[in-house]
């Protein structure tokens, strides 16, 4: 069994319990039949060879690091040499799926299970990989097996019942957490999924009892007090109690504060933005027309957009509207981007700084590899290749790359979800996000200002410098007159109007929805969330002035 497993795919992070001492007792040795089983006798020959050790720790944080194809080229040989070391095969499976590998990672993958087809920690493992890889009935497949292996597993009975909640089966997810808390009373981990189903279901009044009860027995696993702490303030909210769920929200996130590098991360942040701002100030209006004449001599026209804005703007909400055509094929905050662009270009830790006049020197042949490999990626999840002509790319949070996206992409058609600044603000506060250094942004309301001012300020800029086929639309508008608004839209990707667009929910419900709104984009659209953030004025009022400015800009002056 692996140790220190993460319970939530990470769409950075592979799963690496590490070639430590903890790690090499944690393979169950001692439910071998023999010494002379093959994997122990693998795994003797490599603890007696430090120098393939010292590869293999080598190669693991290559695969932390996003260096996956030096990583991958250790692993082959790794595995030549120890060919029953089941922990060898699952992690370069993991470097093949970040080097595009899908075949050789299905095949790296299978042979893990072959070794060792009753480890319930491999099989969960695999699941989060496959759902990384979007194949969702594999990543089902070993969560039902990883149950089926060990009923009495809290992390294989909770992992299967979080897929069955993302995929609204929620009588399903029910069955798995009340079999898993008739077995583990005591369990804080299924206890917390117990309130977050009971919340799911609409019994908000049941939730919030529960999570009273499980926060008063004094939570010790961090990630459970912060996640305790902010899904009671989320169920507070949702009972109009305001002012409590604001208490419990800030309460949550100073846990993590306690736990956690925050300054780090924020500083990260703060590097990497003013990285963005130079470069941005060096680019002109002609840099960016000639580039986009240069590249569309050889870019199929119209094929792809983007569908961007600040995250919690309705990009979901618009994502699903126009994927209901037949002729757009929408993809849900797909990870291509950032692991095949913007992290070759200008990732987060960059060791040189990307200046406007580099980013125009891009080189043809660069910018035929840096295509080529998102679309590679980004097409992983379709079998067949692409079926419709419209490519859409709903993701947010990578509109702050978007001269990135317009280098790389000439043709691009950018569409901009807007909505109201201050309900932004206050949504994105109520997101429970995996912690990185753009999502630390959101741990206070202060940050959380700044980040949409950050990333809405790259928006203005390339506004201001034109050049490329953009369109602006309001949540407001979208929720107010769906028709009118989707089909303005639509028509922008130079298509019309379908009927099929006003019942996008009922396709929703059908298909798995990857960003965090998922539960919300299978409901017909309403206008509940329309100036939501009067509820919270009083909290807000010291940063009203920051936003007052993009409030006017776009809109939303009073």
């Amino acid at each position: 069994m692996f140790s220190g497993l993460l319970s939530r795919p990470h769409p950075d992070r592979p799963f690496l319990p590490g070639p430590s001492k903890t790690a090499w007792h944690g393979l169950r040795l001692a439910s071998l039949e023999s010494l002379e089983h093959p994997e122990v006798t693998d795994l003797a020959k490599l603890q007696r060879a430090p120098r393939e050790v010292t590869r293999w720790q080598k190669a693991q944080q290559q695969l932390l690091s996003g260096q996956y194809r030096p990583a991958l080229a250790t692993y082959r040989s790794l595995v030549q040499r120890f060919p029953s070391l089941m922990q060898l095969w699952f992690e370069m499976g993991v470097g093949a799926v970040g080097d595009l590998e899908f075949e050789q990672a299905e095949q790296a993958f299978r042979r893990a299970v072959d070794l060792a087809p009753q480890d319930d920690s491999l099989l969960v493992l695999l699941g989060q990989q496959y759902h990384r890889l979007r194949r969702l009935d594999q990543a089902r497949h070993f969560f039902q097996r990883a149950v089926e292996v060990n009923p009495k597993s809290v992390q294989a009975r909770l992992s299967l019942a979080e897929w069955y909640e993302r995929e609204r089966r929620l009588d399903e997810a029910w069955e798995c957490v009340e079999a898993c808390v008739k077995e583990h009373p005591h369990d804080a981990q299924a206890l917390y999924f117990r309130a977050l189903l009971l919340h799911r279901k609409g019994l908000n009044a049941e939730a919030e009892a529960a999570l009273r009860d499980l926060v008063k027995t004094g939570i010790r696993e961090p990630n459970l007090k912060f996640s305790s702490r902010h899904l009671l303030g989320v169920v507070l909210d949702q009972l109009g109690q305001y002012g409590e769920a604001m208490r419990w929200l800030c309460e949550a996130k100073a846990e993590v504060r306690l736990t956690t590098d925050v300054a780090r991360m924020e500083n990260d942040y703060d590097r990497a933005d003013a990285r963005r701002r130079e470069l941005l100030s060096g680019m002109t209006g002609e840099m960016l027309a000639r580039c986009r004449q240069e590249s569309l001599a050889t870019a199929p026209p119209g094929r792809l957009a983007l569908l961007g804005g600040h995250p919690r703007s309705g990009t979901t909400l618009l994502e699903q509207i126009l994927g209901a055509h037949p002729d757009i094929q929408a993809f849900d905050e797909s990870e291509a981007f950032v692991q095949e662009v913007w992290n070759q270009l200008a990732p987060m830790q960059a060791v040189q700084t990307l200046s406007a006049q580099g980013l125009h020197s891009l080189s043809a042949s660069r910018r035929k590899d840096l295509r080529q490999r998102y679309f590679k990626s980004l097409l992983r999840e379709v079998d067949k290749g692409p079926s419709a002509p419209v490519l859409l790319d709903k993701n947010p949070s990578p509109t702050a790359s978007l001269h990135l996206w317009l280098r790389v992409f000439p043709e691009l058609k950018v569409i901009i979800a807007l909505r109201d600044p201050r309900d932004v603000v206050i949504s994105c506060f109520f997101q429970n996000l995996t912690l990185t250094p753009t999502n630390a942004n959101f741990l206070t309301l202060d940050r959380s200002v700044k980040h949409y001012a950050d990333l809405m300020d790259v928006w203005l800029r390339l506004r201001e410098l034109g050049g490329f086929d953009w369109i602006e639309t309001r949540y407001e508008d979208v929720v107010g007159n769906l028709e009118t608004e989707g089909r303005r839209v639509t028509e922008f990707l130079g298509l019309t109007w379908d009927t099929a667009q006003a019942a996008f929910h009922e396709t929703a419900r059908r298909t798995f929805v990857f960003a965090p709104t998922y539960n919300e984009v299978t409901q017909p659209v309403h206008q509940r969330a329309v100036g939501r953030w009067q509820h919270y004025a009083e909290a807000l009022a010291p940063i009203q002035a920051r936003l007052a400015p993009y409030c006017k800009t776009f809109g939303y002056a009073e």
